[in-house]
């Protein structure tokens, strides 16, 4: 196949017809009208590239008067990255940022030395029944960048390179694959992505990130013979070049994720990453004593530190 200009898997190459090193399922928790299902970290697989956080919420339908309802809620260390497929949730966080997100749209907070945000809905959304479906990963920051100024930035769908070409259909969030680049700034090299396939349809995935991941949103996948249904994390081996094919049976979407590894160990406790221990036990004493930022415009209530 002639996919953009990624090279195509070697025909007779053993390597790269029995690309997957780890099968993830994800454990699954119920928040009270909706589940999340939590691919990373997990027992198996700590990190691939720099994320090392990886949450699918939904689908779900939420009900009259339920749903998101996040309450503020620190960070230090790494960046959130949230990206819809259906439904939408409404943002705030410590320096005044206040977006509303949509599917296909991307929110991209950087914590750095220290944020707090709130994810909930608004309030007349919430008198009808409403879809949620999508996905909240953390990318941890490099070592050098831990303390940096908090930031926040939202990409419209209409900014985020979407690729068309022989029955696939990628919206690039971030980093770069393809051949394109997203505008999304990213504090490391990575890659994040969006793929829907038509029955029957085919994507190759070259080997130029030594992490790699794939997450199965929908419908079936079949890799080197081995065919995947929803809520898989698969990692795959470093250096080998492999295609992902949607089944006869039906259309398929899901996640393509990577990047090089991190330059060095992660700690996480919470909604804590740092590469120090002893940062971790300052963060949770500073929202222990009320150190970090307010939002402003959601001041009343927080998520109190949980108990070690």
């Amino acid at each position: 196949m002639s996919w953009l200009n990624a090279p195509d898997p070697v025909p007779g190459d053993a390597a790269s017809c029995d690309p997957i090193d780890t099968i993830i399922m994800p454990r699954t928790s119920d928040l009270g009208g909706f589940e999340v299902r939590r691919a990373l970290p997990s027992s198996r697989r700590r990190m691939i590239g720099p994320f090392i956080f990886f949450d699918q919420m939904g689908p779900a339908e939420l009900l009259v008067g339920g749903g998101v309802d996040v309450r503020p809620h620190p960070h230090i260390g790494l960046a959130t990255v949230t990206y819809l497929f259906d439904g939408e949730i409404y943002h705030r966080d410590s320096l005044g940022s206040d977006q509303l997100i949509t599917p296909g749209e991307l929110n991209w907070m950087s914590a750095g030395r220290g944020i707090v945000h709130s994810e909930r809905e608004r309030a007349e959304r919430k008198l009808a029944p409403r879809p949620l479906f999508g996905i909240q990963s953390w990318v941890a920051l490099p070592a050098h960048l831990e303390e940096t100024e908090p930031d926040f930035a939202h990409y419209g769908a209409d900014r985020l390179p979407l690729l068309n070409d022989q029955g696939a259909t990628v919206r690039l969030i971030a980093g770069s694959l393809y051949g394109e680049t997203s505008p999304a700034r990213t504090a490391s090299e990575l890659f994040y992505a969006d793929v829907s396939l038509e029955a029957g349809a085919r994507i190759p995935l070259d080997a130029s990130h030594e992490e790699r991941g794939l997450y199965t949103v929908g419908g079936e996948i079949e890799i080197a013979g081995q065919t995947f249904g929803p809520a898989q994390l698969l990692v795959f081996k470093p250096g080998d070049r492999l295609e992902i094919r949607a089944t006869a049976a039906g259309p398929a979407r899901f996640m393509l994720l990577g990047g090089e590894p991190m330059d060095g160990r992660r700690y996480i406790w919470w909604n804590f990453v740092s590469s120090s221990k002893e940062r971790i036990e300052q963060a949770k004493e500073d929202w222990r004593r009320g150190r970090f930022d307010i939002v402003p415009g959601d001041e009343s209530e927080f998520i109190p530190l949980p108990a070690d």
